[in-house]
């Protein structure tokens, strides 16, 4: 559930997204202050409407001739259909007389204005099924009684509650076609944002020859892509100019390194025994030696650089591979007294160049026999680290490597404060990492107990 959850996170964090969103909560915002204050000024408009109605009304109860005022207090409930109207007929010292209108509210005024009160304030429960807000008017009549006139405002009421429906639908008219609008209009920019992940993820590993695609469009992204590809171009073609000029620097001075090396090597074969400036040309030999090695393992890595290399993949069973890794260096181990052990599983397949996967994996092992002193112990393993996960192990119990220098080590010439002192030139380990990097698997350096443990982690073949 984790994933789906993410994809979901993300989809809405699109600048699609948000823009809906956003202009979704201003209209909510807009729509209900439009909407409450249309609300509001109705309300009010009904409200004084209601008031002076009511003010003209019992100016006219007070002139009524005493025998025609029930027929017309009857008529006034009677006749009015939208509204709930009643009435209360009271003494002087108001007291109650006739009517639904059972009490008179302290705060009413005899002869002042409307009053807003509650119905169960004033009238009879039984005469008023619902709880409602009535306003309530008094006035002496000239007999000294006081007549008091409710009316609900059921139109007011009912407008507000169309007004309040219009609200609700007019949120729900919003909100929904948003969040569809948002996920059908985010469908194509997540899709075009998939393609330039998927075109990025080559040229994260190196292939610098990959390019962001461009639609027809020309929309922003568009434009982004084509300042990358534009990027790219450059930063390729410095680099073609970089890897060019050092291979050619290795290249060309092979030819004359090895023929000052013959030159040398014969020149020492002629000296005498006894002569001390032999040993001085074998030194010298040695020296020379060393720079080829280092010319060589250069334009190795160069060569494993070259991302067509990957064309030549075949399924590899890896527990072959390490087989064939240990049978050449277990007399090695032996030699320096050292316990070599294997580990492996069965049917773990990977796409991969078996040349170049052996040659990674040797020059692991090597590094962990050189620094490994005698009687310690070196391990090569396989075995499975999750579905569609491999992972090989290289563990010794030698120095190790400090926590500091584990990303260092991976580069080309570097040698720790450790190794300075062994022989070598510091490009056995880059090898390795442009290897790994050829395969698309991760390396790994850790710290433990046992020793110092280097891990490759490998995509299964599916």
């Amino acid at each position: 559930m984790a994933k789906p959850v993410k994809d979901w996170f993300v989809h809405w964090r699109a600048t699609t997204s948000r823009l809906l969103l956003s202009y979704g909560v201003f209209f909510v915002i807009w729509g209900t202050l439009l909407l409450g204050l249309i609300y509001w000024e109705t309300v009010q408009y009904l409200q004084v409407r209601t008031d002076r109605d009511l003010v003209q009304q019992i100016d006219f109860m007070r002139h009524v001739e005493h025998a025609r005022l029930q027929p017309i207090l009857d008529d006034y409930v009677l006749l009015e259909g939208a509204n709930y109207n009643s009435w209360g007929m009271f003494d002087a010292h108001g007291g109650w007389l006739a009517g639904d209108v059972a009490r008179l509210p302290p705060e009413l005024k005899v002869d002042g204005g409307p009053l807003r009160v509650n119905a169960d304030e004033v009238i009879a429960m039984d005469a008023l099924p619902l709880e409602q807000n009535l306003t309530v008017i008094a006035g002496r009549l000239d007999n000294g009684n006081i007549l008091a006139l409710a009316h609900t405002a059921g139109l007011t009421a009912h407008i507000s509650g169309i007004i309040k429906h219009a609200l609700w639908w007019g949120l729900s008219f919003t909100l929904v076609p948003g969040l569809i609008g948002g996920l059908i209009l985010n469908r194509a920019p997540r899709r075009r944002i998939r393609q330039i992940e998927t075109a990025t993820q080559p040229i994260m590993h190196g292939d610098l020859r990959q390019r962001l695609p461009v639609s027809q469009r020309g929309d922003e992204l568009d434009r982004l892509a084509a300042i990358v590809n534009g990027m790219l171009d450059q930063i390729e073609q410095l680099m073609g100019e970089v890897k060019g000029v050092c291979d050619n620097i290795a290249h060309d001075l092979r030819t004359p390194l090895t023929r000052l090396r013959s030159q040398l090597y014969r020149a020492q074969q002629q000296i005498p025994e006894e002569d001390p400036n032999k040993e001085l040309v074998e030194h010298c030999v040695g020296d020379i030696d060393e720079v080829l090695g280092r010319f060589r393992a250069l334009l190795r890595i160069s060569e494993l650089e070259d991302r067509r290399r990957r064309e030549g993949f075949v399924a590899v069973n890896l527990g072959e591979i390490l087989q064939h890794v240990y049978e050449l260096y277990a007399p090695l181990a032996e030699d320096r007294q050292q316990s070599f052990v294997l580990r492996t599983e069965p049917g773990l397949i990977v796409q991969a160049d078996p040349d170049l996967l052996f040659e990674a994996l040797g020059n692991l092992v090597a590094n962990a026999i050189k620094f490994t002193p005698a009687g310690g112990k070196v391990a090569l393993s396989v075995r499975h680290a999750g579905p569609a996960q491999a992972r090989i192990d290289v563990m010794d119990s030698g120095p190790g490597i400090p926590a500091e220098q584990r990303q260092a080590v991976w580069q080309r010439f570097y040698r720790g404060e450790g190794s300075r002192e062994t022989p070598g030139h510091g490009l056995g380990l880059s090898i390795v990492a442009a290897i790994a990097k050829l395969h698309d698997f991760e390396l790994h350096i850790q710290g433990g107990q046992d020793g110092t443990i280097v891990g490759m982690d490998c995509r299964l073949q599916t």
